[in-house]
């Protein structure tokens, strides 16, 4: 029986890269004695405070993402500093994305991510354990 953990991650004032490492390990299972590559046993994780996030060196101003357009001329680039404004789950959404598999397995892992940009999140009734990352 695979019964899939929950577990919730504080963003708050953690390294972008660093803890995206560790949430892409429990989406994909890594941390499980029977992981196998091919099989789908990773855990939900929770993540809170993705608004404070924090990202080393100049990549706050510097780093861009870059949103494509079939028409010519009106592909889009906004940079952290304001897509920290408008949407703060998106940078570590991304982050946690590109560390997945690209297949479909990486598809179905993704889902299990659940990111919000408070420390308020509607998932206590599934008893979420703090992730020790």
């Amino acid at each position: 029986m695979n019964e899939r953990r929950w577990y919730i991650v504080s963003a708050k004032d953690r390294v972008l890269g660093r803890i995206s490492t560790q949430i892409a390990r429990l989406l994909m299972g890594k941390n499980r004695p029977d992981y196998l590559p091919r099989e789908d046993k990773g855990a939900f994780v929770v993540v809170t405070d993705a608004a404070q996030v924090k990202l080393s060196g100049s990549k706050e101003s510097d780093k861009e993402y870059f949103f494509p357009s079939p028409r010519p001329g009106k592909s889009k680039t906004k940079t952290v500093r304001e897509m920290r404004e408008k949407q703060p789950e998106f940078i570590v959404t991304h982050a946690v994305k590109g560390m997945l598999p690209k297949n479909k397995l990486g598809s179905r892992m993704i889902k299990r991510l659940k990111v919000y940009t408070g420390s308020e999140h509607p998932h206590e009734s599934q008893k979420p354990e703090e992730a020790k990352i």
